[in-house]
């Protein structure tokens, strides 16, 4: 714990400031301010193909088509090639066949 807080916390007053400034006030006169100007110019960030949803969607472009495809592929080899590289290899080891 920071030492300006345990005398804090025994009830110790801090030393006054010098030059008169105030953070708490500072802070609370900068809060967001009633009419941006350069809100009509950041607009376009946040809609339209540019919307949250959309930069999601389109961060992995060709993802779905890629998976479709590989998948059927898999299928395909799967149910239609034949295996011909290992049929009868038992029997040829002892030859050196390979």
């Amino acid at each position: 714990m920071q030492p300006s807080r345990v005398l804090r916390a025994m009830g110790h007053d801090p030393k006054p400031n010098i030059t008169g400034f105030d953070m708490r006030k500072f802070l609370a006169a900068t809060g967001t301010p009633r009419y941006d100007p350069w809100e009509r110019n950041e607009a376009w960030r946040y809609t339209g193909r540019f919307s949250r949803f959309n930069r999601f969607r389109n961060a992995l472009p060709g993802f779905g088509i890629a998976t479709v495809a590989f998948a059927g592929y898999c299928l395909y080899e799967h149910f239609f090639l034949q295996d011909h590289h290992h049929h009868g290899h038992e029997k040829h080891h002892d030859e050196g066949h390979h």
